[in-house]
């Protein structure tokens, strides 16, 4: 019972959230709905037992992503002035109306097999051997890291006044 009531008040702010996203005028603003947002889909993950996943998603999305689109929204001249009017709107609203129809049907047409066995061994011990044993992927996971801060890099100095 409480992980049902858990998870209806995660549901909720996740959509509040979404919608603080898309409808606020600050790009700021915007940036932090989309951080709790990213938050409440960890919690969600936590209640299914996927504690790898949370752990991913709060390091990475919320952490990593996040940081990056507001140093991003930092870095621009003027983001609190920009021009939000779009003469797109209306088509862009039938493609997402298109695409919410497409989604809702496949979700109900779909046969969904429910396993009520919880898993009994949490799955980040086994992913952290797969990742770090000596056949293990060690290597590309320290290249991306290097990769994403030559990223970072250079976006600060494509994005400073000259």
């Amino acid at each position: 019972m409480g992980s049902t009531i858990a998870f209806w008040i995660l549901a909720a702010v996740i959509v509040l959230a979404a919608l603080g996203v898309i409808t606020s005028k600050n790009l700021f603003r915007a940036a932090l709905s989309l951080i709790i947002c990213l938050i409440a889909v960890a919690g969600i993950f936590a209640l299914l037992e996927a504690d790898f996943l949370a752990g991913a998603q709060i390091l990475i999305y919320v952490g990593a992503i996040s940081v990056i689109i507001i140093l991003a929204i930092m870095l621009t001249q003027n983001f609190s002035t920009a021009n939000y009017t779009n003469r797109l709107i209306i088509p862009a609203a039938l493609v997402a109306l298109g695409f919410f129809g497409i989604v809702v049907y496949s979700i109900v047409k779909t046969s969904w097999n429910i396993s009520v066995v919880s898993p009994t061994t949490p799955t980040t011990p086994a992913l952290a051997q797969s990742l770090f044993s000596q056949s293990g992927y060690i290597l590309p996971l320290e290249i991306t890291a290097v990769l994403l801060l030559a990223v970072i890099i250079g976006s600060v100095v494509i994005a400073r006044e000259k």
